[in-house]
């Protein structure tokens, strides 16, 4: 069982970064790979990030790519995700995932805990 709490959320204007933050309990957090996805208003909740168990191998959505970064800190028990020149694109609620499953090459895999969320809105 894993527990996710993220942070970090909020009111940001376009062009600006911001960092989320995803909290994991459990003594075996260093077993999952984790991934961050978001869902708009009124759409699908899409894939946004993955990284692998140890950290090595990262993927990204093509909407993300060059502006969002994943990290993980496997010491602390967390999944960091770094968000750059923000667009109102980019407003969401961004979730934190974590899987057992092998991310495959596309981090696009089921994963098995969510966390709550945490909302970002970037305004024009």
């Amino acid at each position: 069982q894993v527990q996710l709490i993220e942070s970090g959320g909020g009111l940001v204007q376009a062009g600006d970064s911001l960092r989320l933050s995803c909290a994991a309990s459990g003594r075996t957090f260093s077993s999952y790979n984790m991934g961050w996805f978001r869902q708009a208003p009124g759409k699908d909740r899409d894939f946004v990030a993955a990284i692998s168990e140890n950290g090595d191998t990262t993927y990204y959505s093509d909407s993300v790519k060059g502006r969002f970064t994943i990290s993980r800190d496997n010491a602390k028990n967390t999944v960091d995700l770094q968000m750059s020149t923000l667009s109102p694109g980019d407003t969401a609620t961004y979730s934190c995932t974590a899987t057992l499953y092998e991310l495959h090459g596309t981090g696009r895999v089921p994963y098995d805990y969510w966390g709550q969320g945490t909302r970002v809105t970037a305004s024009s």
